[in-house]
């Protein structure tokens, strides 16, 4: 708490519907400043996707960075192409950002868990599933393209695939 206190005592100036603002809200992790950055940069422009949270971590020297991003209600249709686009530019930019050595990417879409459903503590429910997830090491920077277009590292829900395949988005 005394952490998030002079991460906003440092931030004065951000209101609460701007990009530093909504980095505040999305940032999350053990290394939360480096997150905050991450997100304000990658926020900084207007994202196709939703870029719902920026969490951080740090062990020793070793920093890494996970972006969630929702793979539905795009700001603008996506089909397979202009995603992995997005997804390209979303992790460049994260390692632009700040001097993480990984960063793991997750799309996921929400599940119906049903009305009334546990959706916390040890029987719960999921309330979201991932759809696409890629991990990318600073160096393999070099070759994001055909990482994120392809490789065995790269997961994939058929159904979501599919969908951007054919052109629609969600």
């Amino acid at each position: 708490m005394i952490a998030l206190a002079a991460l906003l005592d440092a931030a004065p100036h951000v209101v609460a519907g701007s990009a530093g603002g909504r980095a505040l809200q999305r940032a999350t992790g053990s290394d939360r400043p480096t997150a905050v950055a991450v997100a304000a940069a990658l926020l900084a422009q207007p994202l196709p996707a939703q870029l719902l949270k920026v969490r951080c971590d740090r062990a020793g020297e070793h920093r890494v960075c996970g972006l969630v991003v929702s793979g539905v209600k795009f700001h603008h249709p996506l089909d397979r192409a202009a995603f992995l686009a997005e997804m390209r530019t979303l992790i460049a930019g994260a390692f632009a950002a700040a001097p993480v050595e990984e960063v793991d990417l997750w799309t996921t879409v929400p599940l119906d868990a049903g009305r009334g459903a546990v959706v916390s503590g040890d029987f719960a429910r999921p309330t979201a599933a991932t759809v696409f997830a890629v991990t990318v090491t600073r160096a393999e920077l070099p070759q994001l393209t055909t990482i994120v277009g392809g490789s065995h590292n790269v997961f994939w829900d058929p159904a979501f695939a599919h969908e951007l395949g054919a052109g629609g988005a969600r």
